[in-house]
């Protein structure tokens, strides 16, 4: 998709994404896998402390940099460190919450909130960018494909 994408539909408020841009959706779902490689390095990781890198968001070559350095980090990865999370539920404050977790709970978390954001990526390339052809379970969930594959195996 971003190997495709023109930069101008890369960059371009969409009204299906309330004027946010697909660089937008790319660069946070990038931020996640980026904090929680920070957060291996401090042993605590945030991911309300996201850069909101508007270079990642503007130039699809940039955030394409940011993929390889992302998969990287990850395939360096050996060891299931242990981590504590921190998250903030109140706009009015800056208390915080904090628990133990761990790498692969969090690289875990990661994918998840990436399908969910391709997903969303899916339904804004089919009206900036129709040109770009994904393939069909893009955006969806392993489970998901699973389910519907049973689903026509099974005979009704």
């Amino acid at each position: 998709m971003l190997e495709n994408i023109h930069e101008s539909d890369f960059t371009k408020p969409l009204a299906t994404l309330s004027q946010a841009t697909i660089g937008q959706h790319v660069r946070h779902t990038l931020e996640f896998f980026i904090c929680l490689e920070e957060g291996l390095k401090t042993g605590t990781v945030n991911y309300d402390l996201r850069n909101h890198d508007k270079l990642i968001e503007s130039d699809r070559v940039i955030a394409l940099g940011a993929i390889e350095k992302i998969k990287k980090f990850i395939l360096n990865i050996t060891e299931n460190e242990t981590l504590r999370f921190e998250v903030g539920y109140d706009a009015l404050s800056d208390n915080i919450a904090s628990m133990d977790t761990n790498f692969n709970r969090e690289l875990t978390y990661n994918i998840e909130h990436a399908v969910h954001h391709m997903a969303i990526l899916k339904i804004a390339i089919r009206e900036a960018a129709p040109y770009i052809s994904l393939p069909a379970d893009f955006g969806v969930a392993v489970s998901t494909i699973k389910y519907k594959k049973e689903e026509t195996a099974i005979p009704q």
